[in-house]
């Protein structure tokens, strides 16, 4: 028996293939596409309806109105009230979930797999026959204006609403799901019913089904009950692309501060509308941010955590949309270092830029931190339905999954520092701190970034 070194650590081999389940598509005749994908490895199903009108599809003076419609799907469907399709829900053994982001709404159903025909059923009842009850519709009001105002107090959500504010302004993206308490006061039982006409419609929709049987099978579920499903022909239109017009790409104010008195921390946000998710540089972003702001062992939080102390974590994203999509840093730091914060990150990054341009050992950690891990996205029922979700809505192809690490594999030094270049300008970026003004607006004046202008929570 030969001796084992444990004084060396073994040198990994190379990732194996990795294979996605098969994407299998119809379209029925109501113009929903369907996508269905044999998932064996336990008795489930998951089911996604993906219907392309997020909160960029909110009209103008009723921001918040698409995730209000959304919020009352499980108040009530087919004149069953809300407690009685929760004791379904139960009964059936199944997770129901309502996301609502920038671009679309999307309901998710798992169940058992022998429950896969009632609790589709159930699913399209609510999509399309719920009870939009006014009792119903009174009591999500109350529910949301009181999330809205505890937000206020909450310096992390404050932040997010006032960057998505200087970064977008009236155009679509400048607001988050809860809308306002003005729109959310105001909003009519008719313009949600309205509302729920126009974008809770099969045409553009996509059905995913993922799950322990044949795709025929499931094809044959989904077709049962969501075959009947029909756009009304008095519909009111709405517009799936409003995230797609072009943002303003110049801040009109470079420094911003909410006020918070007594705030013992302030919640800093530093970032610019970049790009979208269909940029041919989507993977070297990736790797870009896992480099930046992505990772423990990234740039700005070895900085910012470990070198300095002036916080304990921040990181860095690109949020990539249909539309372009916004470029932001996000820390919280005490408020007596908040410019001297402020003041690393700008450096950082600028520095990534040119002066301190990504390294080949950077490469390699952030390669290996997105690409080693990759297949567990994909272990259960949901997160497969999921994935084909975003295939769906961005128009991916369906060799998207297996083609990714490859792709990353690919990325090369060159390509990170361009995009850096590229997508990352810290003279358009917006700095915005959310703290006590009055302790920090003296020392902001050193960032050179002109006189904060002052928001409102």
């Amino acid at each position: 028996m030969s001796p084992i070194d444990r004084a060396t650590l073994p040198t990994p081999g190379p990732s194996g293939p990795f294979r996605f389940p098969a994407i299998h598509r119809r379209v029925l005749s109501n113009g929903l596409e369907v996508r269905a994908i044999a998932h064996r490895h336990v008795p489930l199903v998951s089911a996604v309806l993906l219907l392309p009108a997020g909160t960029a599809a909110d009209p103008a003076d009723r921001p918040g109105l698409a995730a209000f419609t959304a919020d009352l799907l499980d108040e009530g469907s087919g004149g069953r009230s809300a407690i009685e399709v929760s004791d379904v829900l139960a009964r059936y053994g199944a997770d129901l979930d309502v996301d609502v982001g920038p671009d679309a709404i999307a309901i998710a159903l798992t169940t058992l797999t022998r429950f896969l025909e009632p609790g589709l059923a159930l699913l399209a009842e609510m999509v399309m026959a719920p009870n939009l009850a006014a009792a119903d519709i009174e009591r999500v009001r109350k529910l949301r204006l009181e999330r809205l105002r505890q937000l206020r107090d909450h310096a992390p959500a404050v932040a997010e609403r006032a960057l998505m504010r200087l970064l977008y302004r009236e155009h679509p993206y400048g607001h988050l799901g809860l809308g306002s308490e003005a729109s959310l006061a105001n909003t009519t039982h008719q313009e949600i019913r309205a509302f729920h006409a126009g974008a809770f419609v099969p045409s553009g929709a996509t059905v995913i089904i993922a799950g322990d049987r044949d795709p025929d099978d499931l094809f044959a579920a989904v077709t049962e009950v969501f075959g009947s499903w029909e756009t009304p022909w008095d519909a009111p239109s709405i517009n799936r692309h409003a995230g797609m017009t072009a943002p303003p790409l110049v801040p009109q104010h470079r420094l911003a501060v909410v006020p918070r008195a007594g705030a013992a921390q302030s919640e800093i946000r530093i970032g610019h509308v970049c790009a979208s998710r269909d940029t041919p540089d989507y993977h070297p972003l990736v790797l870009l941010n896992m480099i930046l702001g992505g990772q423990f062992v990234s740039r700005v939080n070895m900085n910012l955590r470990q070198d300095k102390g002036y916080t304990y974590g921040v990181r860095t994203g690109f949020d990539l949309r249909r539309g372009l999509g916004p470029f932001a840093l996000q820390t919280s730091v005490g408020t007596d270092v908040t410019a001297p914060a402020i003041r690393e990150a700008i450096k950082e990054l600028d520095d990534i830029r040119g002066a301190r341009p990504a390294t080949h050992d950077e490469l390699l950690t952030a390669r290996a931190s997105v690409t080693l891990g990759y297949p567990r996205g994909f272990e259960t029922v949901q997160q497969v339905a999921r994935g084909v979700s975003q295939l769906a809505l961005h128009g991916l192809p369906d060799s998207y999954f297996e083609q990714f690490v490859p792709r990353m594999q690919a990325v090369t030094l060159e390509d990170i520092n361009r995009v850096a270049a590229q997508y990352l300008d810290p003279a358009r970026m917006v700095t915005l701190a959310v703290g006590d003004h009055g302790k920090i607006a003296p020392t902001l004046m050193s960032l050179n970034l002109g006189e904060p202008v002052v928001l409102s929570a």
